[in-house]
């Protein structure tokens, strides 16, 4: 069976979110490679060298890739997907939530739902949208 991950796309500061959520999420870059470390013969745009090309986060044996937009197109921005984290406690999904939302916009603040002890929505300060759950009910 395939393994589904997300991949974002950033404009200029993949490298820093990417640190960020390794730190946040407690998980593990494993690669991080810019424009410029492609193989010779590889076509880069003008500007693009030190921009991300490639970028694997290991997350407990799942993973999130992202890399920046080359630079030859305008940013869209990300649009219309949400990240969404799912805790066994209400306690590691609050204290995920507020380091996700430091600096970002809260778009729904975590409570209670009927699928869950607590739930919230949130943009961080990188553009990335995330939905987070805590102590899922029975039923």
């Amino acid at each position: 069976m395939p393994q589904l991950c997300a991949y974002l796309t950033f404009d200029g500061n993949c490298a820093d979110a990417m640190r960020f959520y390794e730190h946040t999420l407690s998980g593990r870059i494993e690669a991080m490679l810019t424009y410029g470390q492609a193989p010779d013969g590889t076509d880069i745009p003008a500007g693009a060298q030190d921009r991300i090309m490639h970028a694997r986060l290991s997350l407990d044996g799942q993973t999130l890739m992202a890399s920046d937009a080359a630079g030859n197109q305008p940013y869209q921005g990300q649009q219309g997907v949400s990240l969404v984290l799912a805790f066994p406690t209400v306690s590691d999904a609050t204290r995920i939530f507020n380091n996700l939302a430091e600096g970002g916009t809260v778009t729904m603040p975590l409570q209670k739902t009927f699928w869950a002890e607590a739930f919230g929505a949130l943009t961080d300060r990188y553009g990335t949208s995330w939905l987070i759950n805590g102590g899922q009910m029975a039923g």
